[in-house]
């Protein structure tokens, strides 16, 4: 047993929550075959470690106390069920035995049944695209309701309801809870990529908090990322993702300065940046691009491969960032590809053209509190020399960030407006 100090007591529970929740809440759905009721279950286990470990110490295997007590909790909740409850639809337990070709990793390289079979149920057909992704990150990847909002651009409140509808339809459509044989991954894979990629942005760029990144969730997404890799070798939106992750991530230890500013790309030391990653990263692009038309993570891996490669910043070669963006607009057409698109017409064609690129997307309601939409408008007029919109711009930006260290970028910013040297680059 460990420590029973209260704060090192507190960070252990914390630590566990980041790396066993998935593990701990597919095993309770196992007892329980309700969704609710398993993520009450796993809930209260973590809530009564708190109280238990600073009694007895942390355990030597913090996620093996935790599945116990909420397994435990679990089966006194069923064995308490009303009869009325007994007619409730629950997930239904599949019957089938795993043939040679189903799929069983776990950390060594075999998923564990339980976890798998939460990502499957989370990613089923059944339920819309939206709605799949949704869920996982919020099972599966333990993200609070309010950062998936986030990622989704939506309010709390809406996306606490969508949560909700999906598990009822989970229910109500008796979708199997079980391991997904080898021919069902690939209708199922979208969806997950689309898992990973959030979960590593909101890692990568934490929306709230002190920290700028949060390595529990880049490392998740990693995980996640590489296992697809393994089961599906040739799929090539699989390597696209991998190479965006890679490439994104290999300037991780430039991106804020010794004094944890954040720093712009214009100012990171790219011989610090993670070369065996952005060759890897390259190898992957090459091989993802190959696929038509190559999938939307294809092309940003391509996207961040040009800024990788340039030695310099004004190295960059800005034609070609266009040129990629302008694919993947018609790939994916969302809001925020828009917005960057715009951000790189500004470097490849001028301030001016990139700021009426960004004036289009004014009235874009995905965007409406979207807080780099103002601070790419703000780097913009402050290149074209507009001090007073610039500022305007950067305090709406401020008002809509919370991530501590992007806040204290901004202010920076406002405060270097008198600064004619102050010109802006994309940040890290």
């Amino acid at each position: 047993m460990g420590s029973t100090d209260p704060a090192a007591v507190a960070a252990a529970v914390a630590d566990a929550h980041r790396r066993e929740w998935a593990f701990v809440l597919a095993a309770t759905v196992r007892v329980t075959r309700d969704l609710d009721l398993a993520q009450e279950c796993a809930q209260d286990a973590f809530a009564a470690a708190l109280t238990n470990w600073r009694r007895s110490g942390v355990p030597t295997r913090p996620g093996a106390w935790l599945t116990t007590a909420a397994r435990r909790r679990a089966l006194n909740a069923v064995r308490h069920r009303g009869v009325e409850a007994r007619y409730l639809p629950l997930l239904v337990e599949d019957d089938a035995q795993p043939g040679p070709e189903d799929l069983v990793l776990d950390r060594d390289g075999v998923i564990p049944d339980d976890r798998l079979r939460l990502v499957a149920t989370c990613c089923h057909p059944a339920l819309d695209r939206p709605a799949q992704v949704a869920l996982t990150l919020r099972l599966v990847c333990g993200l609070s309701t309010a950062e998936v909002a986030r990622a989704f651009l939506v309010g709390e409140s809406t996306m606490a309801a969508r949560i909700t509808r999906a598990k009822k339809k989970i229910a109500l459509a008796r979708i199997p809870y079980r391991v997904p044989a080898a021919a069902e991954l690939p209708e199922r894979v979208e969806a997950v990529l689309m898992v990973v990629h959030t979960l590593f942005t909101t890692g990568h760029t934490a929306p709230s908090g002190d920290e700028l990144v949060r390595r529990d969730l880049v490392e998740r997404s990693f995980e996640l990322c590489r296992l697809l890799r393994r089961l599906l070798p040739r799929d090539p939106a699989v390597a696209g993702l991998l190479a965006l992750l890679l490439l994104t991530d290999a300037r991780r230890e430039t991106r804020t300065g010794p004094d944890g500013r954040l720093l712009l790309l214009q100012e990171q030391d790219r011989s610090r940046w993670d070369r065996a990653a952005v060759a890897e990263g390259v190898a992957l692009v090459r091989e993802a691009l190959r696929a038509r038309p190559p999938s939307r993570y294809a092309l940003q891996a391509a996207i961040a491969a040009v800024h990788a490669e340039a030695p310099r910043w004004q190295d960059t070669d800005w034609r070609e960032v266009l040129a990629l963006y302008d694919v993947l607009v018609r790939v994916w057409p969302s809001p925020v590809v828009r917005l960057n698109r715009a951000a790189a017409v500004g470097f490849a064609e001028g301030p001016a053209a990139g700021l009426a690129e960004l004036d289009a997307l004014a009235t874009e309601p995905q965007l409406a509190g979207y807080g780099y939409l103002p601070a790419a408008r703000a780097e913009l007029l402050h290149r074209l020399g507009r001090a007073d919109e610039a500022r305007q711009a950067w305090t709406e930006a401020l008002l809509l960030t919370e991530n501590t260290v992007e806040r204290g970028f901004l202010d920076q910013r406002l405060t270097a407006l008198d600064d004619p040297a102050g010109a802006g680059g994309g940040a890290g």
